[in-house]
């Protein structure tokens, strides 16, 4: 499975913090959202890409914008730490990939993982990318990485993501490649992790409507 590896099984992370899964979403003053809205899981699919053969373009920065049920957030591409990955996950999030997907994985105080329609943790878009982290390679609240199985090579990258959402993450060690940050609605990610109950499933779905690309 292309799932994270958990050193010390995350320290029996099995503090759950709260959702309510009947909780609609509810605006603020300022006409965001400040819980989950209560939807339903879409159906599982396999589906397959071919590798992107072009590299993104020098001097743009490129940002996925996702559209949850729990509000926005956006994840800045790092082009020199993720070269092989960021050219991925923007052709992925373009070909609609990573629409109506969920999180299957939401880890209190640790992290939140997506990117597998098929939502079993082990799908994938049918090729890898390699971008090896850096020896100092830290994981620290914001940071997006991509998840892989224990016996690949360090850096390998399907479509599984994660985002670093607690201080539990610093025991990873740098296996994970480093594909950017999150740069806009930490809230909205706050919001998400806020519904882990142990290692797995959310206490109740997140969904992932869209992925769009954002050039700057």
């Amino acid at each position: 499975m292309r799932a994270l590896v958990l050193a010390l099984a995350l320290l029996a992370l099995a503090v759950g913090c709260g959702g309510d899964g009947d909780d609609a979403g509810s605006p603020d003053t300022t006409g965001e959202t400040t819980e989950c809205e209560s939807v339903e899981a879409p159906n599982a699919r396999e589906e397959t890409r071919e590798a992107p053969t072009e590299p993104l373009a020098a001097g743009t920065t490129y940002a996925l914008v996702f559209d949850t049920s729990c509000g926005s957030f956006t994840v800045t591409l790092d082009q020199q730490l993720a070269p092989q990955t960021a050219p991925s996950l923007v052709a992925l999030a373009e070909s609609g990939y990573f629409d109506d997907t969920i999180f299957p994985r939401v880890v209190p105080d640790f992290v939140i993982q997506g990117g597998d329609p098929t939502q079993t943790g082990a799908g994938g878009p049918g090729y890898q990318t390699v971008d090896p982290p850096p020896d100092d390679a830290r994981y620290t609240k914001g940071v997006v990485a991509m998840a892989k199985a224990q016996t690949e090579p360090a850096g390998t990258s399907g479509s599984q993501f994660f985002v670093v959402t607690g201080a539990s993450a610093a025991v990873l060690t740098p296996d994970y490649a480093i594909v950017g940050e999150v740069t806009e609605g930490l809230d909205t990610v706050d919001r998400i992790a806020a519904l882990g109950v142990t290692d797995g499933p959310p206490s109740q779905t997140v969904l992932v409507r869209s992925v769009t690309v954002s050039e700057s």
